[in-house]
């Protein structure tokens, strides 16, 4: 590791820290078999439930351990408490997968427990109120995602939970309030593949809902990328999500137009591998759609075009030579 500065421990120490390993390991095994025995003879009690949570903390990627504990709720502990108590179990829950998400930000289960545990929660905290408790719990959701995604703000297990908390929250989050996140999170890192398919998921259902005009907003859609790509033109997702806006649309002035500017680029960036592709890829996507209103001339030009994009790509993208030599073969 760089920068870490190597410790020397003696023989002694060194037999000192495997016998502690060892017998972490066996306290492990034995704790795992204590419990996959109780769920094997459908134990629902509470002491099967602590037992379980020990078994979490030590390795919180058990699945089967999660599943456990969801029938020692639903089969043991649900059907003897109030809603209130069962409001305090899934609150003690839902700071558990808390905890083990600061550790384990990446792991499937815990965020799938934590979205167990949102859809439990019982009525209250009164007839008058009964969407109280629900409520108060989706709004910290999202907080809670948003926080995870200040630690890391690719962490795309955050981003899918965060859809999940804004399709469910009972006081829905206005659109457009989740564009603008998307575009901050965008601009202070355009390599953030997790928010432009975020923004993609937000445009879309705008599109769909006639909230928001789909030829305008596509056109400020390729400013932004633009800004991006002359960022940083080695940066895959910027390509992809301006692959994605091209192929909404089926305007031949449009492609021309973004073409010209890749190639603009591509003069100040003469060995930019993404420039190349997208070159490749939007001129033989005008003579796959807009070839028969073509020219001869103008046909042979965009192949010619094409074929020398892909010679060089082999030049500067050596790993993917054998690809781009089968990109050149004519199509049969």
């Amino acid at each position: 590791m760089h920068g870490v500065k190597r410790v020397r421990y003696s023989r002694e120490a060194l037999a000192a820290h495997k016998e502690r390993e060892r017998a972490k390991l066996k306290e492990f095994q034995g704790l795992t078999a204590e419990v996959l025995s109780r769920k094997k003879g459908n134990d629902f009690e509470k002491e099967s439930f602590e037992l379980t949570t020990r078994l979490l903390h030590v390795n919180p990627e058990f699945y089967t351990v999660w599943n456990y504990r969801r029938r020692i709720l639903l089969n043991g502990i649900f059907p003897t408490s109030t809603p209130v108590q069962i409001n305090d179990v899934l609150s003690d829950d839902l700071s558990l997968t808390t905890t083990l998400l600061k550790q384990h930000p990446k792991v499937y289960w815990i965020w799938n427990h934590r979205q167990w545990c949102l859809r439990q929660v019982p009525d209250g905290p009164t007839d008058a109120d009964p969407n109280g408790w629900r409520q108060s719990y989706w709004n910290k959701e999202l907080f809670v995602v948003e926080k995870m995604l200040e630690v890391d703000p690719r962490n795309f297990h955050a981003w899918t939970y965060r859809r999940i908390v804004l399709e469910n929250t009972p006081v829905k989050r206005p659109e457009l309030s989740e564009l603008a996140y998307t575009k901050r999170k965008i601009e202070a890192n355009f390599s953030n593949f997790s928010a432009w398919h975020q923004r993609s998921k937000v445009l879309t259902s705008l599109w769909e809902s006639g909230k928001r005009d789909k030829t305008k907003s596509i056109e400020e859609e390729l400013d932004l990328v633009k800004n991006a790509m002359y960022t940083d033109p080695s940066d895959q997702s910027v390509w992809l999500y301006h692959r994605w806006l091209i192929s909404l649309g089926d305007s031949k002035s449009v492609v021309d137009r973004e073409i010209q500017s890749i190639e603009e680029l591509l003069e100040e960036q003469p060995d930019s591998k993404w420039c190349m592709e997208s070159l490749v890829f939007y001129k033989r996507l005008l003579l796959r759609s807009y070839g028969e209103s073509l020219a001869d001339e103008d046909r042979r030009k965009l192949a010619s075009d094409c074929e020398e994009l892909l010679v060089n790509l082999q030049r500067v993208d050596p790993d993917r030579k054998q690809r781009y030599m089968d990109l050149s073969q004519p199509k049969l």
